[in-house]
């Protein structure tokens, strides 16, 4: 295993997917791979924690994938055996700085023809952003190969409530000494390293077809089917939205701020709502639409 030569590749604005990274990679460098990882970062850093005004103002090219200024960057190497990219959805789709790389001269040259697992740290909703990385790196012409999606497991509210108190106020305690901390728990990060022992498996044996199925066998990925429904939801309205926003001079603030209210209003009423009838009226008459859904998302591929 010595001769195989690893590329970790991500941004993070917390440290959360860097612990990540850390420990999925932990059972490849045991194994004498070498491990190249690679923290990028944009010319102007988004602060932590954010302001709700800036982090809302970044939607539209979030859902556009307008990619971001980077501070250079120059892999080591020309070639990788296997490449390893961390990312964050962002109103779902990968955050500025990861669909930046994707879309950077310096990470297409080592993609092309490169086989590339995927790991998101994320609070529950990762399935529209997946969807975008996987089109990223089509353009790129790398290979998908593996999908891994961290997620915070608690109650969707929950982690609602406990992602606005780390995220915009640095908090990671527990608000009010009732909900949990936010963010994915230590022992799910601490789990990664089962993941990374899965992909070590197969880049050993250089055979890829198997890898995504043996991931979803450790429900490294799982899709459920409520926050497929919502993000589908998402799906269709975000780029409204963000046209809107885009086209709005003087008044943009204005359209931001009646946005982040709609889309609290959206998920916390609106989407339950639509939720509930469709569970009850017309989810039974779909169930194999769902299922195959829930297949399609579990993969590699791309529509």
């Amino acid at each position: 295993m010595t001769n195989k030569k690893v590329l970790a590749i991500y941004y993070t604005q917390t440290g959360q997917l860097s612990e990540i990274m850390d420990s999925f990679t932990r059972p490849l460098i045991q194994a004498g791979v070498s491990v190249e990882k690679l923290l990028v970062q944009p010319e102007q850093p988004f602060a932590f924690p954010w302001k709700a005004s800036v982090f809302f103002h970044k939607m539209p090219d979030c859902v556009f994938l307008q990619p971001v200024p980077l501070q250079p960057f120059t892999p080591k190497e020309t070639k990788y055996d296997l490449i390893l990219f961390g990312y964050q959805p962002w109103f779902l789709s990968p955050s500025l700085p990861a669909n930046s790389i994707l879309q950077h001269p310096a990470f297409k040259a080592v993609a092309a023809g490169t086989p590339v697992v995927t790991i998101s740290g994320c609070r529950n909703m990762w399935l529209i952003a997946q969807e975008k990385v996987k089109l990223l790196l089509q353009q790129a012409n790398a290979t998908l190969v593996g999908n891994i999606a961290i997620v915070d497991r608690h109650n969707n509210y929950v982690s609602l409530v406990t992602i606005i108190h780390w995220l915009l106020y640095g908090r990671t305690d527990r608000k009010w000494g009732i909900f949990p901390k936010p963010g994915v728990t230590p022992a799910d990060i601490e789990h990664a390293s089962v993941f990374g022992s899965t992909v070590l498996q197969h880049l050993d044996q250089e055979n890829w077809g198997g890898l995504q199925p043996a991931l979803v066998a450790q429900k490294a990925v799982k899709v459920h089917y409520h926050l497929m429904f919502f993000e589908h939801k998402g799906a269709h309205l975000f780029p409204i939205w963000a046209k809107q926003i885009n086209k709005r001079k003087k008044n943009r603030a204005a359209w931001v701020t009646a946005f982040k209210y709609y889309l609290l209003f959206a998920l916390c009423v609106v989407a339950p709502t639509l939720y509930v009838v469709d569970f009850f009226l017309f989810r039974i008459f779909k169930l194999k639409r769902i299922k195959k859904q829930q297949q399609y998302y579990s993969g590699v591929a791309l529509k």
